[in-house]
């Protein structure tokens, strides 16, 4: 399976993914920990890839979405985009709407 394929399966069998640098639990940076802090105020269920475990995922991830940096956070298999739009989203409560409606989180 090539690593495109590889993020496909992981975009189609969750609902939201957060491609991050280390863990929820561990975030190894801010950006990834303010992203974590976020979906779980808004109680989201989310999958994860840490993708310091996975360079292959890493380079390929940023051609994939077109965005270059770290977090990035996909709903439903789109890029909604890294800590400033999820940041963004979250005060406009727009955030919560979006997870519930993803079935991963109540409005």
């Amino acid at each position: 399976m090539s690593v495109i394929e590889r993020i496909k399966e992981q975009l189609n069998s969750n609902s939201v993914i957060l491609y991050m640098k280390g863990t929820p639990e561990f975030p190894q940076c801010g950006f990834s920990g303010k992203t974590v802090q976020l979906l779980d105020a808004c109680g989201a269920q989310y999958a994860y890839v840490n993708i310091f475990e996975d360079p292959e995922i890493r380079e390929a991830l940023k051609e994939y979405s077109n965005w270059p940096t770290f977090p990035q956070l996909f709903i439903k298999g789109e890029l909604v985009g890294g800590c400033d739009i999820v940041s963004d989203l979250y005060s406009k409560g727009e955030l919560p709407k979006m997870l519930a409606d993803a079935g991963a989180a109540s409005a």
